[in-house]
């Protein structure tokens, strides 16, 4: 059977990666959080004296879910693109491995206090790492659930990087051939048409403004690179 869209893992893991921490829950209580997801998709927090889970020792572990929320922005307005909520076990970044993390939150949740927190004082900022239990996920109109074996053992998007950069490219400079390419397929008017998702399987594109629509365009196969994935894109808005 062809393929059209990726494992449900896959895509939420590529979903995380793009992500960053809203809120992180523990004790029965809420509270804003910041940060980011490392490379194995575990949420990454950066804790500042007098939050909640400062004072935890390095040895000891809790209980915590970590709400993460991915984005897309088109025309200057930021878009949703889905909700996950990580339950799992927050523990101290180790010392050996703190520079690492400090760089993976740089990216979402650049902070100077990110520099004191790989210093390593008790007294100052520290990074928590959550060993990762089940992942619940709401994107779209889908939502679900995944354990720890299901997400940590799959892996984003190969090519996730290039087709980011692709997607930024095509919706800054091409949007009036996509949009052209998306009026052909559909037989009739495609509004505020950008491209919303980009895949080895695809592509999703979004049209319309109040109630927006999600079109899904597979690939004749999935590509086996950045530059098939560009290509096979290329010929998406060309052949319409």
């Amino acid at each position: 059977m062809h393929v059209t869209v990726p494992p449900i893992s896959e895509r939420i893991r590529s979903l995380a990666i793009a992500s960053f921490p809203t809120h992180v829950s523990l004790d029965g209580s809420a509270h804003r959080a910041r940060g980011g997801v490392d490379a194995t998709g575990r949420p990454l927090l950066l804790v500042k004296p007098g939050e909640p889970l400062h004072a935890l020792p390095a040895s000891d572990d809790v209980v915590v879910t970590v709400d993460l929320a991915a984005s897309r922005t088109l025309g200057g307005v930021e878009h949703p693109r889905g909700l996950l909520k990580v339950q799992g076990w927050a523990q101290a970044v180790p010392a050996a491995e703190a520079r690492d993390a400090a760089v993976a939150v740089a990216g979402r949740c650049p902070d100077e206090s990110l520099f004191a927190a790989v210093e390593g004082d008790p007294a100052g900022p520290r990074l928590f790492r959550v060993d990762v239990g089940y992942v619940i996920y709401l994107t779209g109109q889908e939502s679900g659930m995944l354990d720890a074996e299901e997400y940590l053992g799959a892996g984003p998007d190969p090519f996730l990087d290039a087709a980011e950069r692709i997607l930024h490219h095509v919706n800054e400079s091409h949007r009036d051939q996509l949009r052209q390419a998306v009026r052909k397929m559909l037989g009739g008017p495609a509004p505020d048409v950008w491209l919303w998702e980009l895949d080895r399987y695809g592509a999703t594109v979004r049209s319309g403004i109040e109630d927006p629509t999600l079109i899904r365009v597979p690939w004749s196969a999935p590509v086996d690179g950045p530059e098939a994935l560009e290509r096979a894109l290329a010929c998406l808005i060309c052949a319409h």
